[in-house]
């Protein structure tokens, strides 16, 4: 291989680890010069493998930047209905300064582990508001459960949090009939909750709840909103916080 081809193969791996086009110099080789070109590429890639991880962290950033452009066009469409929507409920501070959305179905077994998250928060910072936004995508038992639940949330929202706490944090799958029997704990009857139930189904709750999850790019649960920015998975208290605290700071998640 001529030094001009040596020059070319590295200008080659150079706009491949940038993911850019191939130089227009490479393009133009003949089958030979292909030939010897793409063996150089494989014997340089061989020896130096590490740089494939590079290209991998590379497009990897570039697909998370394009995801959380997506998700803040999505957040500047859709303020209300994410934040103010009628069919959730807010815990913590109902003035705070600051809103977090959760995203969850009760069965996640990750949403499980980030509610001590919520209520860590809630504990440390009392103006913080938490919005709780139901999105059963784990079978017909979560759906199930979500009717029950929003049967509950309309009949007695003062008691949502601690109706939520005790679904989601127990250890039997949630159910219509855990659903239920968890509801029966806190005072309100089976008769009263299929009777809401069969009044107002809230398939329009669910139907918004999946559109703004399609919209934000969220495949899984847990995920957040903050502020002008999407967060998928359980991060953690300290994550969570620190954009809170950048939100107040700066007005962004990010300052």
């Amino acid at each position: 291989m001529t030094l001009k081809m040596k020059m070319a193969a590295a200008g080659a791996l150079i706009a491949i680890a940038a993911g850019v086009a191939v130089p227009q110099s490479a393009a133009a080789l003949d089958a030979k010069q292909k030939e010897e070109f793409g063996a150089f590429i494989k014997e340089y890639l061989l020896a130096n493998p590490e740089i494939m991880l590079e290209v991998q962290e590379a497009l990897s950033a570039k697909q998370r930047a394009k995801q959380q452009e997506a998700a803040q066009a999505a957040i500047a469409n859709n303020k209300e209905a994410i934040f103010n929507s009628s069919y959730d409920v807010a815990l913590g501070n109902p003035e705070g300064d600051v809103t977090i959305v959760e995203f969850f179905d009760y069965n996640c077994g990750y949403c499980k582990r980030a509610l001590s998250d919520m209520d860590e928060i809630l504990a440390k910072d009392k103006n913080v508001r938490f919005v709780l936004k139901e999105l059963p995508i784990l079978g017909p038992d979560s759906l199930a459960a979500h009717k029950v639940s929003a049967a509950f949330r309309a009949i007695a929202p003062e008691k949502y949090g601690d109706f939520h706490r005790a679904l989601l944090g127990g250890e039997e799958r949630a159910t219509e009939e855990t659903a239920i029997a968890v509801a029966a704990k806190l005072g309100v009857t089976e008769e009263q909750l299929r009777e809401k139930m069969e009044d107002a189904p809230y398939d329009a709750a669910v139907r918004e709840a999946y559109t703004l999850a399609n919209d934000l790019g969220i495949t899984g649960t847990p995920s957040y909103v903050v502020g002008n920015e999407a967060v998928f998975g359980a991060v953690g208290v300290t994550e969570i916080a620190t954009k809170v605290s950048n939100m107040r700071e700066c007005g962004k998640t990010i300052c």
